[in-house]
């Protein structure tokens, strides 16, 4: 089996890479990489890997990354994925998103290879949901409230549009929050897990700078999570959307919390006025019925062993950068 990652210096990416070399040991794990990525985050899997240099913008590279690689399976992660910043930059957010997936399409058409493809959407979809519509189902409507969950949507409608139109095999999982060692620092539990191991290194005073306390999202590890990437191309139906979530939901407040109780150190809070969204989801809390049937898959990894591996991840780093 051959597997094409794109994206595969990401977070997810990366840890999805782990996963196949792992549990698929006679596999030949493709990425596409651009010249500019940072590659700490697979650096550990040089020469298990064959990454191809590769631009979502760049039409006929994705089709040099096809020919060479001739995937069997294909996991479209590559995107811009911070919502934040798609306010700052919507269009780059759409032209990433929206017509670098178009690229991918357009170019496993040319090359006239039937890979089954499984597209990384968002619970960031959903947007406005009503506390009557909790937790959420793929069939709950799609009221997305940033450019990002916009782009995220089209990425989903057109996987959809593509199977019926071409009979793409494509899949498209709904993921929730997730979160676990690698994430960028930008991402709300990694970030307070940062500024709670720097105070406890000494290396910032006793405040966390934070946005909405009281937002609350459904975290699922990122372990978790790709394992179930790969049972969604095994298992289930093509053009079919299935949500990825724990199904259980906390608040930032809470996060904050659980690291004073694991590190010990103590600290308090400031508002940061940058942090906040000019529109944020207050709830997202799915139900991922419809893909655990399926495909039999749960969240294994407790959310408090999620973070426990974040923080020593960032102890790790920290420390590595400080020495």
């Amino acid at each position: 089996m051959r597997y094409l990652i794109t994206g595969i210096t990401g977070f997810a990416g990366s840890h999805l890479a782990e996963y196949l070399l792992e549990h698929e040991p006679e596999g030949q794990v493709f990425g596409t990489i651009r010249w500019r990525s940072r590659s700490e985050n697979i650096d550990h899997l040089r020469g298990r890997i064959h990454l191809i240099e590769a631009d979502l913008h760049d039409s006929s590279s994705l089709r040099r990354a096809l020919e060479i690689s001739r995937p069997d399976r294909i996991f479209h992660l590559a995107a811009q994925s911070y919502v934040p910043a798609s306010w700052v930059v919507p269009a780059e957010t759409l032209e990433a998103n929206v017509l670098g997936q178009l690229n991918l399409f357009e170019a496993v058409r040319a090359l006239g290879l039937e890979p089954r493809i499984q597209i990384a959407c968002s619970s960031e979809e959903y947007g406005l949901v009503y506390e009557h519509e909790l937790p959420i189902r793929e069939d709950n409507p799609l009221r997305p409230l940033s450019p990002y969950a916009v782009s995220k949507m089209a990425q989903d409608y057109l996987a959809y549009q593509y199977f019926k139109s071409f009979g793409l095999w494509t899949v498209r999982t709904r993921g929730f929050n997730h979160t676990g060692p690698r994430r960028g620092e930008v991402f709300v539990c990694s970030n307070f897990a940062k500024q709670v191991v720097e105070i406890e290194a000494g290396r910032r005073p006793p405040l966390v700078e934070v946005g909405n306390l009281e937002s609350r999202r459904d975290f699922t590890d990122v372990r978790d999570m790709v394992r179930g990437y790969t049972l969604a191309l095994e298992h289930c139906e093509p053009g079919e959307a299935y949500n990825l979530c724990s199904g259980h939901a906390y608040a930032a407040s809470e996060l904050l919390e659980m690291l004073r109780d694991y590190t010990g150190v103590r600290f308090e809070t400031r508002p940061d006025a940058a942090r906040m969204r000019p529109s944020d989801v207050p709830v997202l809390i799915g139900d991922s019925t419809r893909f655990r049937k399926v495909c039999g898959w749960q969240p294994l990894i407790p959310f408090e062993r999620t973070l426990q591996d974040l923080v020593n991840y960032w102890r790790q780093r920290l420390g590595s950068q400080a020495a």
